[in-house]
């Protein structure tokens, strides 16, 4: 992966972001494609705690979708972080769509994160005792469902000049 490969040729601190695509074998539905967008954090340094993460990932949310913005992070398993988190934000409950697209919840989670495990570090030749650090993944099409309200995560792959146009302006 690119975090690993970075790791192990970059000088400390390390901060990248990297975007890619992601393939799954998952069945497509109004919140999950087999086939999506990924953006790759990672941040190492001396003393990176999981209060920065938290910080980090809480800074960028009220940045993306606004000032007043609600996040929770769920307990969850990653294979190269320890511990790992889940980040839901506040999608509400106003409307049947509301209740499908966050099974009821009123929560869409927007990404997976965690501290990187010192057995990473050790394996990449980072001094865990020294260094320590946090990464996390997001999915690009599920920000885009929570900031732009798109209540099926489909129509960004089908192409619809009709659909795709009200983004033009918005960057």
């Amino acid at each position: 992966s690119v975090q690993a490969r970075v790791m192990t040729t970059q000088k400390l601190p390390i901060r990248i972001i990297a975007p890619g695509r992601v393939y799954r074998n998952e069945t497509i539905s109004a919140r999950s494609h087999c086939q999506f967008h990924q953006v790759e954090g990672l941040y190492i340094d001396k003393k990176v705690s999981f209060a920065d993460m938290k910080q980090t990932l809480l800074y960028f949310a009220r940045e993306m979708y606004g000032p007043d913005t609600r996040i929770r992070l769920r307990p969850s398993y990653f294979p190269f972080t320890e511990p790992s988190a889940e980040m839901d934000v506040y999608w509400g409950l106003e409307t049947e769509v509301d209740y499908r697209i966050t099974k009821g919840t009123g929560w869409l989670e927007i990404l997976g994160c965690g501290m990187v495990d010192p057995n990473v570090l050790t394996n990449c030749g980072i001094d865990p005792k020294e260094y320590s650090g946090f990464a996390f993944g997001m999915g690009i099409e599920r920000q885009a469902m929570l900031k732009y309200k798109i209540s099926d995560i489909r129509l960004l792959f089908e192409n619809d000049v009709r659909f795709l146009k009200q983004f033009s302006s918005a960057f």
